[in-house]
């Protein structure tokens, strides 16, 4: 309940109270209540606009809580209006939520310094990589700088990018992984993102008119930078998907998740490749997108141009389907060691000697 009270009788504030629904007045502790109710709030504070009024520290955060949801949906809103996806929707909304968690301000408080003591926060007790990083920093220049129209927080640095290189499978574990797995849906989903490069997101959403068995192509559409784009279709990959289409028959969606109406999810997608690989033995640090790493390599290591690959994976920067040639062995393989020119004396010998 709200309760609202004042020093002495006013007609004029008791005729403002008996226009909100709900309004009793209790007798033994003279005041009066309200229900607390969605809208009462409001309706109370603008029926007493312009009076000299004490609220609650209670229903200060209530109120701050409120405006908060509203500030928050107009995020939303403005994100949905320029088609941004919906995993960078609910990316910005957590980062922004999460900073004015951190800082206990409101967002028109906050300032350049906390700021940056949000995203340190995020480095030393988060251990936050780069990439989420300038995911945070994507994300609150959107609403302080887009939305609310503050400039400080293009001063924030962004941090230098980690040079990881990307771990990829040989042609026998990719062969191993994708021999071993007996349910023929998850089977073609994962022969499915080695065969095109495709990223995991954009297999499982994949319908089933984007499979173009004529011109064994393969649709993209709305991938990464709401960007359409064609990929290969691998005949052994169209051969399985046929086997996969009389068992399952899937209508919207290709892969179709536990609801038909939804397709499989990303998390479902990683986790029988992450079964899979616990189960044929291989311990490399990988997830279901080293598929895609291994793809464009195999490639690159079979002479194909690097500007196909960069096209097939839908790359917008050149230098970023350049990271492969830093890890193909096609070239590296042909280099003698050094070692391997010095007259040493051999293993068999230091053994031969040993046993004599």
């Amino acid at each position: 309940m709200i309760t609202i009270s004042f020093q002495n009788y006013n007609p004029f504030y008791v005729s403002k109270i008996k226009n909100v629904e709900g309004y009793r007045w209790q007798p033994e502790v003279k005041y009066w209540s309200l229900p607390n109710n969605n809208g009462t709030l409001k309706i109370i504070l603008r029926a007493f606009e312009g009076e000299e009024i004490y609220i609650d520290p209670v229903l200060q955060t209530e109120l701050s809580f409120r405006q908060l949801h509203r500030d928050f949906e107009n995020l939303r809103r403005e994100l949905v209006s320029r088609k941004y996806s919906y995993k960078t929707i609910k990316s910005y909304i957590f980062y922004n939520r999460d900073f004015l968690n951190f800082t206990c301000k409101k967002p028109s408080d906050t300032t350049d310094s906390d700021i940056k003591d949000y995203l340190l926060y995020l480095i030393e007790k988060k251990d936050a990589a780069t990439s989420t990083l300038n995911q945070a920093i994507n994300a609150l220049k959107f609403y302080y700088g887009t939305i609310l129209k503050k400039k400080f927080v293009y001063e924030i640095k962004r941090p230098r990018k980690n040079k990881k290189l990307p771990v990829v499978l040989s042609k026998e574990e990719v062969a191993k992984i994708l021999s071993s797995v007996d349910n023929i849906k998850h089977k073609t989903i994962l022969m499915l993102v080695y065969s095109t490069g495709l990223r995991v997101g954009e297999v499982v959403r994949l319908k089933p008119e984007d499979i173009d068995s004529n011109r064994m192509l393969i649709h993209v559409k709305g991938s990464k930078g709401r960007k359409d784009r064609y990929t290969i279709l691998s005949k052994t990959a169209l051969d399985v998907l046929r086997y996969y289409w009389k068992e399952y028959e899937p209508q919207k969606w290709l892969f179709e998740g536990v609801k038909p109406e939804k397709h499989i999810s990303v998390r479902t997608a990683q986790k029988i490749f992450e079964y899979t690989c616990k189960k044929v033995g291989i311990k490399k640090d990988i997830t279901i997108h080293t598929l895609r790493h291994s793809f464009a390599t195999h490639l690159l290591e079979s002479g194909i141009d690097l500007r196909y690959i960069q096209e097939l994976l839908g790359h917008k920067n050149s230098k970023t389907t350049e990271i492969y040639t830093h890890v193909t062995t096609k070239n590296l393989s042909q280099i003698k060691s050094p070692l391997d020119n010095l007259n040493l004396t051999r293993t068999q010998d230091i053994q031969d000697d040993e046993n004599d």
